[in-house]
């Protein structure tokens, strides 16, 4: 078999012989009229008249969108794939500290507005080693008991180390409230992360732990995304980021500082270029600094 290629356009159009055994069959544009030849038919430019509607193609509705969910305490944005959050933010001040609002009461809820495929429970949690570990601490919102309720939906929490939960990180949410005290506004931003670690064959390997029927995602670490802004318009950023395993809570909360792009490398999400597009006025806290 011999392919021929010639290509030839406007006057001379485009032809593409092929010779099939001793046969030859000849290719033009329809521009010219010769009976011998078989004819392609000419090929428009897609032209937006002729490209589907958007409408069309959402016909049935999107697999998946980010949940981006509203509560009067935070707001967050659920992950699915996780049963948990992808970050959780809130805000603290002097006023949102203050109230009468009790935990005593408060119980651990799944989230009805989630899908039950994706939704943790609380039979998850039974037996599994982990405690609950809020995202928007219950204590930053006293000032309102519904707002404190809304923590305990299982979309504002993930299986937390009891040593980490109850220590270290539970010092690091007592600091972030005591920053209100000295602060016009204090900016929390909490989510999970899920580090690579290397293996005995040298490769890099994400690999975290699923608990109970729904797999509810065991984050390897946690990070917390510090916004202070202060009474003279001066913006301070102070990231944080814990392992989820047992943490001594006498190490001082500075060594977990760490720099801000390494958070946002690792968790796929942005921070200081909204804090920028607020505040030129920034200060960012790392490790090693005060």
């Amino acid at each position: 078999m011999r392919l021929h290629h010639s290509l030839l356009l406007s006057g001379a159009s485009l032809a593409v012989g092929v010779a099939l055994g001793a046969g030859l069959t000849r290719w033009k544009l329809q521009d010219e009229a010769d009976p011998k030849i078989h004819y392609l038919p000419i090929v428009k430019a897609a032209s937006e008249e002729s490209l589907p509607s958007p409408s069309g193609i959402t016909r049935f509705g999107l697999p998946g969108l980010s949940q981006l969910k509203t509560r009067q305490s935070h707001v967050l944005s659920y992950d699915s794939r996780l049963r948990g959050p992808a970050w959780v933010l809130e805000q603290l001040n002097v006023d949102r500290l203050q109230g009468s609002a009790n935990r005593q009461g408060c119980d651990f809820k799944e989230d009805d507005s989630v899908h039950p495929y994706h939704r943790a429970t609380n039979s998850d949690y039974r037996g599994s080693g982990f405690d609950r570990g809020h995202l928007a601490a219950a204590a930053n919102h006293k000032w309102s008991q519904k707002a404190m309720d809304e923590t305990f939906i299982l979309s504002n929490v993930y299986p937390q180390n009891p040593n980490l939960n109850q220590n270290a990180w539970n010092n690091l949410e007592k600091s972030c409230r005591g920053l209100s005290k000295s602060n016009k506004n204090v900016y929390v931003c909490s989510g999970p992360l899920f580090l690579p670690k290397m293996e005995v064959d040298e490769k890099m390997y994400v690999k975290y732990q699923v608990i109970g029927a729904n797999h509810v995602a065991v984050p390897t670490h946690f990070f917390k995304v510090v916004v202070l802004e202060k009474y003279n318009g001066e913006i301070e950023l102070r990231p944080y980021v814990m392992p989820n395993c047992p943490v001594d809570d006498k190490i001082p909360l500075d060594r977990f500082l760490v720099p801000i792009e390494s958070i946002e490398r690792a968790s796929g999400l942005l921070f200081v270029p909204n804090i920028l597009k607020s505040s030129n006025n920034l200060k960012a806290i790392t490790a090693g600094q005060k």
